[in-house]
């Protein structure tokens, strides 16, 4: 059954572009963007991370975190980072379990040709870990400004 609001967000432990362990449970208490991407340093994914750079300390300021996980290493989340300016941490999720634990990982397809993979979806989590907003079938360009748009109403309500 796929996650709905209200539901506790799955806990994780996941290593971070800079080999450091990072799991949900040690951020309860403050507010986690949490987007699942493909993959680091591709034209798709560079926009939505770069819309959460943008907009980075309009979430900060709001107590809040981004966190992406893709499949990618460590070093290549590095890469990543320091090719974009990215402020905030991308975890190395290289099994997919904790995409498979959301729901945001299964079958594909680009170009007639069916693959298993990473689907682009974005989770609000509150301070209590439970989910606050799911965002699915997300497009990468405007996605940062929707969820800051909807950040507001969530971190007031």
């Amino acid at each position: 059954m796929a996650l709905q609001v209200g539901d506790l967000a799955p806990d994780f432990s996941l290593l971070d572009s800079d080999d450091q362990r990072v799991s949900l449970q040690d951020l309860r208490g403050g507010w986690v963007v949490l987007y699942f991407y493909p993959k680091d340093l591709t034209p798709g994914c560079t926009k939505e991370a770069c819309g959460f750079r943008d907009r980075y300390s309009d979430f900060t300021g709001r107590k809040g975190e981004i966190l992406g996980i893709s499949p990618d290493s460590p070093e290549t989340h590095r890469r990543f980072r320091a090719k974009h300016g990215l402020p905030f941490r991308l975890l190395s999720d290289a099994d997919s379990q904790v995409a498979m634990a959301y729901g945001s990982y299964g079958p594909k397809q680009f170009m007639g040709k069916s693959y298993v993979g990473v689907y682009r979806q974005t989770f609000v989590i509150d301070p209590d870990g439970r989910i606050g907003r799911i965002y699915r079938k997300v497009k990468p360009e405007g996605h940062a400004l929707e969820v800051l748009t909807d950040w507001a109403d969530l971190v007031q309500g």
